[in-house]
């Protein structure tokens, strides 16, 4: 099953109409050749990792999408068959509708060629893990669920990160009363048992 990321649905949600076809179509085709890709977001755009390191990209702007790889050998390999253009960010230049794009057989090929060339990279030494910083309730949050049983005890459940998206939520609040109610919406989606992107994850 294609390893996806709440993120990503997100931002195809949100990009404009014409976008939203050939974002899912592309991301679609990523997973077909490369079941073993993860998704994630870097620079704000979705991305697709494979062995932790970028395989390709895509994106989305007020007229065009864009869809690229990250191996630099990759740019010789579009250029020969005549697909490489420097007219949008990308591979494939400004992508405005299905018909911008190469076949479905063509883009797996080249999807396919992007992760064997990954594989014949020399092998680089991760960098071991950096420790996680421990997380600081902030003080109205942690008053709270003093008083909230149901939800104290979903928080305490929740994985690492899961805490961290709900007190980030909280803290990045600009003003007092916006606060207040991310604070009260804590406590009602917690008591729930849901994570902060509830919403984005699939059923």
């Amino acid at each position: 099953m294609p390893r996806t990321d709440p993120r990503i649905d997100a931002y195809i949600a949100k990009s404009a109409p014409f976008a939203q076809p050939i974002l899912r179509h592309l991301r679609a085709l990523v997973h077909a050749a490369a079941p073993e890709v993860e998704e994630t977001i870097k620079w704000n755009m979705p991305n697709f990792v494979r062995g932790g390191k970028i395989l390709c990209g895509m994106a989305a702007f007020k007229a065009h999408c864009s869809f690229g790889f990250w191996h630099r050998g990759m740019t010789e390999l579009l250029v020969k068959e005549g697909f490489a253009t420097e007219e949008a960010m990308g591979h494939l230049g400004r992508i405005t509708g299905p018909g911008d794009l190469p076949s479905d057989a063509t883009l797996r090929r080249f999807i396919k060629a992007a992760a064997k060339l990954m594989d014949s990279a020399p092998a680089r030494p991760r960098p071991a893990p950096s420790p996680r910083i421990a997380l600081r309730v902030p003080a109205d949050l942690a008053t709270a669920l003093r008083t909230h049983a149901a939800a104290a005890a979903t928080f305490k459940a929740f994985s690492y990160s899961k805490r961290k998206d709900y007190i980030e939520w909280l803290t990045e609040a600009k003003r007092p009363a916006t606060r207040e109610q991310r604070l009260a919406t804590t406590l009602e989606w917690l008591a729930a048992g849901k994570a902060r992107n509830w919403k984005y994850e699939r059923r």
